[in-house]
């Protein structure tokens, strides 16, 4: 039976709106990884990580706090546990946005331009190279946000156009792309290996 190795990690995706089915996928792809649907409080008791997926962050906003999660994903984050915010992910993780229309779960320094490289149609993809993670990384932009100002506690880990479009602070990742869109799993396994 998987639960007998103690090495699996447990991580959930919100299940609230945007790209949650895309997310477990890409987890089922990696080893010794067991994905959790999350809409409720309490399963997240039983996780090591937990992935704010892409989507409308405005929505999103809305239905963490109907369901009552925005404290338990708060202690969650302060219980040293991996968070990774993807596209309005990114969004919802940070403790500003441009224009303060949302919001936030402020779980991250940073200031957050919404939308930040244009509207659906100027949506695009890249390559990236992230030192910590690997090189020639696909990333897809779908109105993507980017972020604006981070805070001396934030590393701030690739760049597009001059503007920061991933960092991290301690267990919080976030990146303004969606990396579950590629077939490339790596910012997925980074992840996961320090959940």
């Amino acid at each position: 039976m998987a639960s007998a190795h103690n090495n699996i990690k447990h991580i959930g995706v919100l299940n609230l709106q945007g790209a949650v089915s895309e997310h477990i996928t890409m987890l089922n792809s990696i080893n010794n990884v067991q994905a959790t649907l999350v809409k409720r409080p309490e399963q997240l008791t039983k996780l090591n990580g937990l992935i704010i997926p892409g989507g409308e962050s405005t929505a999103i906003s809305r239905l963490i706090k109907q369901n009552g999660l925005v404290e338990p994903i708060k202690q969650f984050a302060e219980q040293g546990k991996g968070i990774l915010g993807t596209c309005a992910g990114l969004v919802l993780c940070g403790n500003s946005t441009t224009h303060n229309e949302v919001e936030l779960l402020d779980l991250m320094d940073i200031c957050v331009e919404r939308n930040g490289f244009g509207r659906q149609i100027n949506s695009f993809e890249t390559t990236l190279d992230i030192p910590t993670i690997g090189q020639q990384i696909p990333a897809i932009f779908i109105r993507a946000p980017y972020i604006a100002k981070a805070g001396k506690n934030v590393a701030q880990l690739a760049f597009v156009q001059q503007r920061c479009i991933m960092a991290q602070q301690g267990n919080i990742l976030v990146c303004a792309f969606h990396p579950e869109l590629s077939k490339d799993n790596r910012i997925m396994r980074y992840f996961v290996d320090r959940c």
